[in-house]
């Protein structure tokens, strides 16, 4: 019997698991919202993700939840959806699978051409995302930190709905021009997202941001008879419905009123941009930013599109100069939720993207490529993302003071895991024999049958402890940066089914690497001052080793640091507050049971064969369904992943 909330909640969490461990303490507190903005102390492995969907469940707040990288997006996607699968989870992340920005570098006078790769499907997933968010209430946004980013206003995105209520009376030649100004496509033969068709009295359309169901809705004359959603392959119906909004295709749309004002706003611009360059005796920077300002307005008049539109986007919204761009964040009305995940790497990256925007831009404008409105299509900065936010909660391992402070010190911590397992024990080694003690250390773990990470500071270090490893008969592979998610995946799987004892690597063993057969973790030159070995890196370095009962860390040092130190003293913190929940509470630590990936069989035939990379994205797909229905949600993302991977693989050798 799955535990859920009641039937008319609006947010309704589906799930077979009850909170336990500091899960529920955790969920209440946090639910209170004793101060606008709180910390989730989090140690790893506790059930943040969990503990935080309680929390959406008891405040019944649409949310927002950010993390700092795509892959961790995903996952956090995935789990969520599973969670909430009568709500409207979405994703939001940037619809780039490459992208290098435009930009002038002054002091080697080069211009660097804007080049980017648009994932349409991840494209379709945004305009989603504003389509939930402009028509329903009970709406969960997962996203990276690309959702300061601005996006099309939301009072746009609503007014250019269309609606159609069964009984109601339509011009279809009105619907026809409609569906075009908001960027659909007439297709008579084959639907796609974002097409639409007509068929005597029925119309088709196909919503750009769907790809799960068309739109049919049937007329008799002018007036709607029936609206249904069909299953674009077998079209068979799905649902029937008495109304409908069909949002835009794409993310941003213009009417032709609109652009007609923002073509003559920057015409006044460009005009004056130019004279201001002719007085300081820059003739060639006044010509250059005529050439490519009247091409682009040349494209704008002819299609309503050009190369670099982004550049116009205050002028094409008719905002202000110098107003805070539209994001997300404006598209919820009344209380939200605001949650931050790896808060201590996610806020650092939300803090640094306006100023890093700005520079780039600066130099664009100065020396007359771009107009100086380019500067008001950015990124939110972080003044701007708090007076917007309602209640957040900053979720971390390893919270920083920033959050803290933030937080007015309201700190939640959530120390005990489900499986009761307790943080390892830290041991600190002289480096002066650390090769030899590591090889020890690496054969004692055989007893348990357990593995070892290692982790060092540089490349030519990994790559070398990699080797003498194996001339000892250290069963050992190297991870690093260079490796796909595919030969990562293989990788994890041989050492979790013993093929290696030993992975060495840099920072690739920080964060979002979780295996439980992993019983060991050494730190090379553990007391060497920098990043990588800060007190924050150094806690989530040790908490890969928290996932096997036999969690054991070496640091390799001649000295212990005040970094180290403090590293320890937290561990060790945490290990007694487990330790005697533990007992109190007749708990047993148990390891984390893992179901291992299937990968390696299909991989060694397509290693034969290219050719079968088509039907290994088919059994990967299969197999990624399977892992996210089991709420093996790591798996399923590094699948996801690996699809990716191999359909590019494809998609070079067919352009070849």
């Amino acid at each position: 019997m799955k535990n859920q909330t009641k039937s008319n909640s609006l947010f309704q969490l589906s799930t077979n698991y009850i909170p336990t461990g500091d899960q529920p303490e955790a969920i209440k507190k946090l639910s209170e919202f004793k101060t606008k903005q709180q910390v989730l102390l989090g140690a790893t492995g506790t059930g943040k993700t969990f503990t935080i969907a309680n929390v959406i469940q008891n405040s019944q707040l649409p949310t927002v939840v950010i993390a700092h990288n795509k892959t961790l997006a995903g996952q956090l996607f995935n789990e969520l959806k599973q969670l909430f699968p009568k709500n409207a989870v979405e994703y939001f992340i940037s619809y780039f699978d490459f992208y290098q920005p435009e930009a002038y570098l002054p002091s080697k006078g080069i211009y660097i051409e804007k080049s980017a790769t648009v994932n349409e499907a991840i494209k379709r997933l945004r305009v989603s995302t504003l389509h939930s968010l402009s028509t329903r209430k009970d709406v969960i946004v997962v996203g990276s930190v690309a959702s300061i980013y601005p996006t099309s206003s939301p009072s746009d995105f609503v007014k250019y709905c269309l609606w159609f209520v069964v009984g109601k009376d339509y011009d279809l030649k009105t619907i026809k021009d409609k569906l075009v100004s908001l960027n659909y496509v007439v297709n008579k033969q084959q639907l796609t997202p974002g097409k639409f068709r007509f068929q005597g009295d029925v119309l088709e359309v196909f919503p750009g941001y769907s790809d799960a169901f068309v739109i049919r809705i049937s007329f008799f004359d002018t007036k709607v008879e029936q609206i249904c959603q069909i299953d674009p392959l077998t079209n068979k119906i799905l649902n029937q419905l008495f109304e409908i909004k069909i949002g835009p295709a794409d993310e941003y749309v213009v009417n032709q009123s609109d652009l007609d004002i923002a073509i003559k706003n920057i015409k006044q611009e460009l005009q004056e941009r130019v004279n201001y360059f002719n007085k300081q005796n820059l003739v060639e920077r006044a010509q250059r930013l005529a050439t490519i300002t009247n091409h682009d307005l040349n494209d704008l008049k002819a299609w309503g599109f050009c190369s670099g539109v982004e550049n116009y986007a205050r002028h094409l919204e008719l905002r202000m100069a110098n107003s805070t761009p539209y994001s997300i964040f404006d598209y919820f009305k009344g209380d939200w939720l605001l949650v931050i995940d790896e808060s201590h790497q996610t806020l650092p990256q939300l803090n640094g993207m306006y100023n890093t925007d700005l520079s780039r831009k600066q130099s664009l404008i100065d020396y007359g490529f771009r107009l100086p409105s380019a500067l008001d299509n950015r990124p939110l900065s972080f003044a701007e993302l708090q007076q917007k936010m309602q209640k957040v909660i900053y979720v971390s391992a390893t919270p920083r003071d920033k959050e803290i402070s933030l937080s007015q010190n309201n700190v939640i911590e959530q120390l005990v895991r489900p499986t009761y397992l307790v943080d390892p024990i830290i041991v600190v080694k002289p480096k002066d024999n650390q090769v030899e003690d590591l090889i020890e250390e690496i054969i004692n773990q055989r007893q348990n049958n357990t593995r070892t990470f290692v982790t060092v500071l540089t490349i030519k270090m990994a790559e070398n402890l990699t080797e003498y490893l194996k001339e000892r008969k250290i069963k050992v592979a190297y991870i690093h940066k260079d490796i796909k998610a595919l030969e990562r995946l293989l990788l994890i799987n041989d050492l979790r089914r013993g093929e290696y004892e030993c992975l060495v690597g840099i920072n690739l063993l920080r964060e979002g690497l979780d295996v439980p057969e992993v019983a060991l973790v050494c730190i090379f030159d553990a007391d060497i001052p920098g990043l990588p070995r800060d007190e924050r890196s150094l806690i989530q370095i040790i908490g890969r080793a928290a996932r096997n009962e036999h969690g054991r860390v070496v640091m390799y040092a001649n000295h212990v640091t005040e970094q180290m130190q403090k590293a320890i003293d937290e561990t060790k913190r945490r290990r007694t507050v487990q330790m005697e929940y533990n007992k109190l509470h007749n708990k047993i630590p148990k390891t984390v049971v893992k179901p291992l990936s299937f990968v390696q069989p299909i991989k060694l035939k397509a290693k034969s064969n290219a050719e079968k990379n088509a039907a290994l994205i088919k059994q990967l797909t299969k197999e990624m369904k399977k892992a996210a229905a089991n709420q093996n949600y790591e798996l399923a993302i590094e699948i996801r992943d690996s699809i990716f991977e191999l359909e590019k693989e494809i998609d070079s050798k067919i352009k070849v």
